[in-house]
This record gives C-alpha cells, structure tokens and sequence, in this order.
C-alpha cells in the first residue's frame, strides 16, 4: 500500500471519527442541554439525533421519567409537643430543563438533597401546627395534598422540578415515648378493668339479694301453704273421726284400742307392769269389750 492510499484511509478515519463526535443522540426518556466552552447554549433537546461541535460542545442528558427519593427518617413535634418519627418518601419529575440545570447544575444526587430539605422542613411545619391524631389518621391525606402543592410550587419555580406526590410510611413514637405510652395505656386499662370488677361484683351481690329474698319469700309462702292444707287436712281427719265415732262408737273404740295395741307392743324388748283388769286390756280378754 502505497503512501498515498495510507493517508487516504487516514483521512477517511478522521472524517468518520468527526462526524460521529459531532452527532449525539437523546433517548426517549431524557431530555438534554448543550455546552460549549461550559456554557449554556442549548436546553431542553427533544429525543432524537442531534448534531454538536467535536471537542468545543459537550452534551448533558438528564432522565425526566418520574424518579423517587426515600427521605430519611426525621422527628417532628405536633402542636401538643409530642415528638414523632416519620419515615416519607417523594416522587419528583424534571419540569424545566433549562431551570433544573442552572439551579443543581445537573447533579441529581444535589437535586434530591434540595428537595428533601424542602419536603422536611414542610413537614415540619405542617405537623407543628396539627394534633397526633390529626396526622396520624384524621387528616393525613389532606396535609399530604396541602404540603405537595406547596412544595411544587416552590420547587417548579427555583428548581425547574414537579413534586408528583410525597407519601408518609410510617408514623412511630420513639422508644422512650413508647414505653411511657404504653405504660400509661396499661394502666388506663387496669383501671376500667378494675371498675367493670366493681360494677361485676356490685351487680351480681345484687343479685345474690334479690335472689335470697324470693328464695325467702316462696318457702315462707310454701310453708305457710302446707300449713294452711296440714290444717284443713287435720280438721278433715278429726271431722271422720268424729263422723265415724258418732256412726258406731263401740267400733270406733275396737279400732282406737287395736292402734294402741300396735303402737304399744310394736317391741318386743319393752316390759309393761299393767293391771289385768285394767280397762286398756279389755279388748284383749273379750272381743266383744265386755269386762
């Protein structure tokens, strides 16, 4: 190969190597700003190829999709002065090319810290003016939506950044504040514990009362109700008695006599010293009851 081929092919290198330094191309999801001598002469390039001076212009792409930052957990008191430990995370998107680059000078992990400050000290001043209750469950939507549109409209303005949504994800008392939470939680329950006791036993020795008074009462009733029939039962038993005496007396006093026998000898063990001619014996010595 001849001197002068080599530096055809030297030369044909050379143009393709410029003309490939000259073009760049921005994906999709970026957006890109144009350098020359390190200052600003373009912003906000479109995705597609592009063309640029070799060596004099250099090229910044920046991702605009909707990006996410976990904010570190921080402590922020509420109106009540209690302290509380939130954990929140952000969803930011590049607005503004032109501002996001002048204001971070393209440094996302810059960006992220500008933006987490901002979001801090927005919960901060949001939570300062709420109650636990109100910012743990009654209004937290509400101070999310309040506090995105505040940020925003000072993040779009001085970063050229949209802050599409912040979200907290968890809401936790510190260590210290727990325990003493808890032990007065316990001690709260203890206490209606001991009064549902209270009312328990109050209420079943009420019971027990009312329970032994009708107890009382029916066996009271009861008694004097078998009385009440004992006696009628008693004045119908002297009334055949009497009947039957009155009917045929000489019988009546056979059968009186026999109980009496039945009753008296009914043991055998029992020694009796009566008169033989006792009228008690009669029966036993005539049938007929003559003496």
């Amino acid at each position: 190969m001849g001197p002068k081929a080599i530096l055809g092919l030297a030369g044909t290198l050379v143009v393709v190597l410029l003309v490939l330094s000259s073009v760049y191309i921005i994906p999709e999801t970026h957006r890109g700003v144009l350098l020359r001598f390190g200052e600003l002469v373009e912003t906000d390039i479109q995705a597609g190829i592009h063309f640029k001076v070799p060596v004099i212009d250099q090229v910044r792409r920046f991702d605009v999709r909707v990006l996410t930052t976990d904010l570190p957990s921080r402590q922020y008191l509420t109106i009540e002065k209690k302290p509380l430990d939130v954990d929140s995370y952000l969803a930011w998107q590049i607005r503004d090319v032109d501002q996001y680059y002048r204001s971070t000078g393209g440094d996302e992990i810059r960006a992220r810290s500008l933006l987490s400050s901002r979001v801090d000290n927005g919960l901060r001043d949001e939570f300062g003016v709420r109650t636990m209750h109100e910012v743990v469950s009654g209004q937290r939507d509400e101070l999310m939506n309040l506090l995105k549109t505040r940020v925003t409209e000072a993040t779009i303005r001085e970063f050229g950044v949209e802050v599409v949504d912040i979200r907290v994800k968890g809401i936790e008392l510190p260590g210290s504040v727990s325990e003493n939470v808890f032990r007065r939680m316990a001690t709260e329950r203890e206490k209606l514990a001991q009064e549902f006791r209270s009312r328990g036993r109050e209420l079943a020795e009420g019971i027990r009362a009312d329970a032994d008074r009708q107890r009382t009462v029916v066996l009271a009733e009861a008694f004097a109700r078998a009385e009440e029939t004992r006696g009628e039962g008693d004045g119908v038993a002297a009334q055949i008695y009497a009947d039957a005496y009155t009917a045929d007396r000489e019988f009546y006093k056979f059968y009186r006599s026999l109980e009496a026998y039945q009753n008296t000898f009914a043991s055998k063990d029992d020694i009796m010293v009566i008169d033989a001619n006792s009228d008690f014996l009669r029966y036993l010595k005539d049938p007929m009851g003559g003496n």
